[in-house]
C-alpha cells in the first residue's frame, strides 16, 4: 500500500506538519529515528528527574484575542484549543554588555522601547523609524540576502544599540556568522521584543504528548526507532524510502524536516559533509541543577540574560572549543505562575567549535575533561551576572555540538542549520519538500508554522 504522505523527522516541525496533513489526508505516516519525539526540543531522565533539552523559552507569545498572531494561527491550523494549554509568561529579560549597559524587555513591547529611548536618547527618532519599517515589512516573501548589520548601521547610527539589539536575535535565530538576513531579523525582532517569551506550565514532554495524542486521534500513524536510510528517486520523483532495517515504503509525497543538506544526503547517499558544512555555527549548553534559589540569592525577577563582554558582539565559529565572551543565561523557573520545585536550575549557552569537539570525542577521557572545564569556566562567567552559585550545584550536564549531532543528525550539530534557507520548501522535486529549520522559520512556534505552511502550500493543493 502506498503512503499518501511520509513526514521524515519527529521534531516539532514534523509533528505540526503531520497533524495539519492528517486533518485532510488519511494514512499520513511520521517516522522518527529515535525512541522519543521532539528533536532539538526533547527530554531525558537522570536520577529519576526529567530534564528538558533545547527549551529555554518559546517566542511569539500572544494573548488569546490576537487572532493574527503566529501562536493563535498555529492553534487554528492544528485544530487545537488554546484553553487546553497553560502558558507562563517570562518575568523580565535583559541584554547586558560589558556588565554595564543593560536593556530590559518583557512581553510588554513598551518596556523595551522605553528602555531604548531612555538609554539611547540620541537614537530615539531613528529607532522609531526602524520600528515603522519593521511594522510594514513583509519578511515572508522570498528575496535575496540583505545584511541586517548594514541596515542597522544605516538606520540607527548607534553602534552599541545595534549590537545590543542583535545579540539576542542572533543567539535565538541566526545560522549566519556575524550577520543575519534582514527578513529573519524582522521575524525575530517581532518574536522576541514585540511579542515576547513564555513556556508551558508543564514540561516539554507534556507538550509533545498533547501533540502526539492529537495526531493519533486524527488517525495519523507514527513509527519511532525508524531511521530512513535512503530516499528513492525515479525519473526525478520521490517514489519511496528505504529504512535502515531494509524495509521499503512507497510514498506519493515526502516532507522532510531534517535539514536541506541532510535530506540531499539521503538521496545521493553521500556521507561526508563539506568544509563549509563543518564550519556551521554550533553551541555548548550546560545545565546546573541547584539547591532551591531562595537559599542562594539568585535573581528571581529575571528570566533570560543575553550578555556580551565587549563593545562589539562577535557571533562566529570560535577558534577555541568555546567562546566565553558572550552567551545566554536562562533561569527556567522564572516565569509567571510556574510551579516552584525543590531544586532550581540555571542554563548557560555559548558559541562552540564543532571541529575541535568532534576531534576530541574520539578520546572519551579528554572529551569528558574538556566538558568539565567548559562547565567550570561557564559557571565562573555566569557568576559575574548572577551571583555565586557554584557551591550549590548538585547536578550538571554539558551538551556539545557533538551531542546535538548524535541525537538529531544535524550536520556539525548546528541547531540553526544552513545559512542558506529554502523559503518555499522546494528542493527540486515535484513531490519532495523541505520544512523546519532550513526552510527559514526558527524557534518553536516558527518551526511548527513551517511544517504547517509547507503542507498548505505543497501538499493540500494536490488533494
Amino acid at each position: 500500500m502506498r503512503i499518501p504522505l511520509l513526514v521524515i523527522g519527529g521534531g516539532l516541525s514534523g509533528l505540526a506538519a503531520a497533524i495539519r496533513a492528517a486533518r485532510f489526508i488519511p494514512e499520513v505516516l511520521l517516522v522518527e529515528k529515535h525512541s522519543r519525539l521532539g528533536g532539538l526540543n526533547s527530554y531525558f531522565y537522570r536520577n529519576n528527574t526529567l530534564y528538558e533539552t533545547g527549551l529555554h523559552a518559546i517566542t511569539n507569545y500572544a494573548d488569546p484575542g490576537n487572532k493574527k498572531a503566529p501562536l493563535n494561527r498555529l492553534f487554528r491550523q492544528l485544530k487545537l484549543r488554546r484553553n487546553d494549554f497553560s502558558f507562563c509568561q517570562q518575568i523580565k529579560s535583559e541584554v547586558v554588555f560589558r556588565n554595564l549597559e543593560t536593556l530590559a524587555f518583557s512581553n510588554d513591547a513598551d518596556v523595551f522601547e522605553t528602555e531604548v529611548r531612555n538609554k539611547f536618547p540620541q537614537a530615539t527618532a531613528r529607532f522609531q523609524k526602524m520600528l515603522d519599517f519593521i511594522k510594514y515589512f513583509d519578511p515572508f516573501t522570498p528575496s535575496p540576502f540583505r545584511s541586517t548589520r548594514s541596515f542597522l548601521k544605516e538606520r540607527l547610527q548607534s553602534p552599541l544599540l545595534a549590537e545590543m539589539i542583535l545579540c539576542p536575535l542572533m543567539y535565538y535565530g541566526s545560522s549566519r556568522e556575524e550577520d543575519m538576513d534582514l527578513s529573519q531579523f524582522v521575524i525575530m525582532y517581532r518574536a522576541i521584543f514585540q511579542e515576547g517569551m513564555f513556556r508551558p506550565q508543564g514540561t516539554i514532554k507534556d507538550l509533545i504528548n498533547i501533540l502526539t495524542d492529537h495526531y493519533l486521534q486524527l488517525c495519523g500513524t507514527l513509527r519511532k526507532n525508524c531511521e530512513v536510510k535512503r530516499i528513492l528517486i525515479t525519473e526525478k520523483r520521490a517514489v519511496g524510502v528505504e529504512l535502515e532495517n531494509g524495509e521499503v515504503l512507497e510514498c506519493d509525497n515526502i516532507l522532510s524536516t531534517i535539514g536541506h543538506k541532510e535530506t540531499l544526503r539521503l538521496i545521493s547517499n553521500s556521507e561526508e559533509p563539506s568544509p563549509t558544512e563543518l564550519a556551521r555555527l554550533g553551541f555548548v549548553e550546560t545545565m546546573y541543577q541547584l539547591r532551591h534559589q531562595s537559599s542562594i540569592g539568585l535573581p528571581k525577577d529575571k528570566t533570560i540574560i543575553f550578555f556580551n563582554n565587549g563593545d562589539k558582539f562577535s557571533y562566529k565559529n570560535p577558534t577555541d572549543f568555546v567562546d566565553f565572551n558572550s552567551g545566554v543565561i536562562c533561569f527556567p523557573a522564572n516565569f509567571h505562575g510556574l510551579p516552584q520545585k525543590g531544586l532550581t536550575e540555571i542554563r548557560s549557552t555559548h558559541l562552540a567549535n564543532y571541529s575541535k569537539w568532534k576531534l576530541l570525542s574520539s578520546t572519551p577521557d579528554q572529551y569528558s575533561r574538556q566538558k568539565q572545564d567548559t562547565s567550570r569556566r561557564s559557571a565562573q562567567m555566569l557568576e559575574n551576572l548572577t551571583g555565586s552559585f557554584a557551591l550549590n550545584i548538585v547536578y550538571e550536564n554539558t551538551f556539545t555540538p557533538v551531542t546535538i549531532e548524535r541525537y538529531t543528525a544535524k550536520i556539525s550539530g548546528a541547531i540553526y542549520g544552513s545559512p542558506e534557507k529554502i523559503k518555499d520548501g522546494n528542493i527540486g522535486y515535484p513531490n519532495l519538500f523541505l520544512a523546519g529549520t532550513d526552510q527559514g522559520f526558527l524557534g518553536i512556534i516558527g518551526s511548527m508554522l513551517s511544517g504547517v505552511s509547507i503542507v498548505n502550500q505543497h501538499i493540500l493543493p494536490k488533494l
